[in-house]
């Protein structure tokens, strides 16, 4: 007979006694039920629930869900590939103890991100956590780095009285003014003290551009963490809003025109405890490293837009001019270009410095989006690739002779470009492995697909309330 003393493997040693004191700690006070999320390759976050008195056997043989959500598109459709999106087999959810909190915005609830294992004991290779722990732990085995992150998150607020199909902003003050701090006074303010009481450190939260419009910036942690950081604050950002009767979109765009959500990643490289983005001999105090660093993303853009920027949504985003780094360009806090490089405030610089990725939203699975951009950083400092001249100011000034001299070129405009970039892509693909990456092209392919013949308008009502 087995026991939760003879865990089958996937769990860690010592999880279950540690979920056993856990799960009595949050019994004490008030969980009744642990949420269990995973983001899927379209980016939509899937969960499992548990009541807390089963988490230590969460712990011990993880908790059953389908592989097929692997290629589920974000309307409820599933493609396939020659592995993935059959009916067939099972796969377990393997709680992760170090980042079980208890969800301050929804009473009686705990969170805590998963790792899918098969029944064998194995990593799942569609497994996006896995994928992103295993490139970390790559570029610290082989280059000695290691690497702090951090997710922007824009959502864009409407009010819970407009029809189902229709975004209604409910706070329409000027762009980044006081007057909507104003409206939405205590809404912003028991959001803080959630993401407080669950650990999250909040750099700052302010109305944005749009109308109804706002973003949280939060503390930088290693990726897979920042990953799952980025997951819990939109699950909080959505249940402090429900308390206030509001609606939240996190989608690129939520009409047709307009400016949309971004989820722009922050990136910084260490090495022996040093900031590769300060101090160094190379532009903007960057190091050799770092410089070349910054290539070999902005090398991959095209390609790895099809993961930063995922939806047929994402690209009514992704238009000149409207801050959403379009080109294959960077500067020095230069927010038209793709890749901003952020030195931060003299006397903290070999702190805060930091690569900026612009053309990023959040559709996309961040687990995958950081494993990506991570990938192609590390091949261009594996290869010394050289970091061309920056720019400064609007690269759609550029006429094509300035801009072809300058190596900028505009980004996909639509998913379909996106795709074939990806496709043509060896590096990314190896670093994906086949799994994942046959993945994300057949529901990239799946999403175009869905959308055919539909005009602007309608492609954000197909998305506005799925992310």
């Amino acid at each position: 007979m087995t026991t939760l003393a003879d865990p089958v493997p996937g769990g860690r040693p010592g999880d279950v006694e540690r979920a056993t004191a856990l799960g009595g700690e949050l019994a004490g006070r008030g969980v009744h039920g642990v949420v269990l999320p995973y983001v899927d390759t379209a980016g939509i976050t899937r969960i499992k629930t548990i009541p807390v008195a089963k988490l230590p056997a969460a712990a011990a043989w993880g908790v059953g869900m389908s592989p097929v959500f692997d290629t589920f598109l974000a309307n409820d459709s599933t493609v396939t590939t020659d592995v993935l999106g059959s009916p067939n087999g099972d796969l377990r959810l393997y709680p992760d103890l170090d980042q079980l909190v208890a969800l301050a915005a929804q009473p009686g609830w705990a969170w805590a991100p998963v790792d899918r294992i098969t029944q064998d004991g194995e990593r799942h290779p569609g497994c996006s956590r896995t994928f992103l722990r295993r490139i970390t732990a790559g570029a610290e085995e082989r280059h000695g780095v290691t690497f702090k992150a951090a997710v922007e998150i824009e959502w864009s607020v409407g009010t819970d009285a407009a029809p189902a199909d229709r975004f209604e902003p409910v706070a329409t003050g000027p762009a980044y003014g006081a007057a909507r701090q104003v409206e939405l006074s205590d809404f912003l303010a028991e959001l803080l003290a959630a993401c407080a009481a669950q650990g999250v450190d909040v750099d700052q939260v302010h109305p944005e551009y749009a109308a109804g419009q706002f973003e949280i910036s939060v503390g930088a942690l290693d990726p897979v963490a920042a990953a799952d950081r980025s997951v819990l604050v939109r699950q909080t950002v959505r249940a402090v809003a429900r308390r206030h009767a509001l609606r939240v979109s996190f989608a690129p765009a939520v009409r047709g025109e307009g400016v949309g959500n971004g989820g722009h990643v922050h990136l910084s490289a260490w090495r022996d405890g040093a900031n590769l983005y300060a101090g160094g001999a190379g532009r903007h105090g960057m190091t050799a490293d770092a410089e070349a660093f910054t290539a070999g993303v902005l090398n991959r853009l095209p390609a790895l837009t099809a993961v930063t920027a995922p939806s047929p949504a994402s690209y009514l985003r992704l238009r000149p001019s409207q801050w959403a780094g379009v080109f294959t360009a960077w500067g020095l806090e230069t927010r038209e270009a793709a890749l901003r490089v952020v030195t931060g405030t003299r006397g903290l610089r070999d702190q805060a410095a930091n690569l900026e990725v612009k053309p990023v939203d959040l559709a996309a699975n961040p687990y995958l989006a950081l494993g990506c951009l991570i990938a192609a950083g590390l091949d261009g400092m594996a290869s010394s690739a050289p970091l061309p001249e920056e720019i400064t100011g609007d690269p759609a000034r550029f006429d094509a002779p300035e801009a072809a001299k300058r190596g900028v070129r505009r980004l996909p405009a639509g998913l379909p470009e996106a795709v074939a970039a990806f496709r043509e892509d060896a590096l990314l693909r190896e670093a994906l492995g086949p799994v994942l990456a046959d993945a994300v092209t057949a529901v990239r392919e799946g999403e175009s697909a869905a959308v055919a013949g539909l005009d602007d308008e309608q492609i954000a009502a197909a998305y506005r309330w799925k992310y």
